[in-house]
């Protein structure tokens, strides 16, 4: 007799969280909250990091932890977020898509 595991099923496309301005420590219990939520609710989600003018490692480690429980697709992130990414060479880690579109395609 075999068993499966349930796997959380994506209900449709990927939600798109578009945060704006800084988030750090103080600021980012919100988006933490939004995409908890997405991860429970759809097994990810699509950041839209365009207009995120900053992120301290406490922002990193919401994105690489998301990462390991769900599909994270950051699209079209910010030079803000480009440059904190690669600072810790999670640049070759995290799904990252120059745009959108291209995150929605993936």
């Amino acid at each position: 007799m075999t068993t499966h595991q349930p796997q959380p099923a994506a209900l449709g496309p990927l939600p798109v969280i578009a945060p704006q301005g800084d988030f750090d420590e103080d600021t980012l219990p919100p988006l933490e909250a939004q995409i908890r939520e997405a991860v429970h609710t759809h097994g990810g989600l699509i950041l839209d990091a365009g207009n995120i003018t900053f992120g301290d490692s406490t922002f990193l480690r919401l994105l690489l932890a998301t990462h390991q429980e769900a599909d994270l697709r950051i699209a079209a992130p910010s030079p803000a977020v480009t440059r904190l990414i690669s600072i810790v060479g999670a640049d070759q880690v995290l799904n990252i898509h120059p745009t959108l579109q291209a995150a929605r395609n993936a």
